[in-house]
């Protein structure tokens, strides 16, 4: 890598950086060039070369937190020996990463991310795809094994994820939501949706 190219990469860092402090300080509506400029000490034209617009830079924050969150729950899978310790390996790694990275959890589950999703699902699926390809193998081989029921991994996913998805929007909007009950209680309920023999 040359210095210019890791000039480039350390410039993107530190815009990315200052973007989630600013929005853990301030939300959205602090989410500005001069604020993230300010916090970063990088000029407002580098902004715009990397990220093309303050929607690109959060874009790139949404994907990059979304790439690190589909890594820890990749990670869990793989280390699980059942279907079932799966289940609960992700969502004990979902929860974790929402409690140790809140600012990241706030932008991942926020009204503007559901709204990028929207707007920009396959896009965002695409970059995503080194990560979710090993997600869906782990459900089809799970399927294939008898383990867990036989329905679309679109549906699977939103079995599994959906309770996980809305305990975390409550926990970080409302408060009001234990993560580590959820983490004792969640697996349990999830299994019995989607295991083949449960029920």
């Amino acid at each position: 890598m040359s210095p210019k190219q890791h000039r480039g990469e350390v410039t993107v860092d530190q815009l990315l950086d200052a973007a989630l402090r600013v929005y853990g300080e301030s939300g959205e509506q602090g989410l500005t060039v001069s604020a993230v400029t300010g916090a970063s000490g990088v000029s407002p034209g580098s902004l715009y070369h990397h990220f093309g617009s303050m929607d690109g830079l959060l874009t790139a924050l949404l994907t990059r937190w979304l790439e690190r969150l589909l890594g820890e729950m990749v990670t869990a899978l793989e280390r699980s020996d059942s279907a079932r310790t799966g289940v609960e390996a992700l969502v004990r790694a979902y929860l974790t990463f929402i409690r140790d990275h809140r600012d990241a959890g706030l932008l991942l589950h926020s009204s503007r991310a559901d709204e990028i999703g929207m707007r920009q699902a396959r896009q965002l699926r695409d970059a995503q795809e080194a990560r979710l390809t090993p997600l869906s193998a782990w459900v089809s081989r799970h399927v294939a094994s008898g383990e867990v029921a036989p329905l679309p991994v679109p549906l699977l996913e939103s079995l599994v994820l959906g309770p996980v998805i809305g305990v975390s929007r409550r926990w970080l909007t409302l408060g009001d939501v234990d993560l580590d009950e959820a983490a004792e209680v969640l697996p349990d309920r999830i299994w019995r949706s989607i295991g083949a023999d449960a029920g």
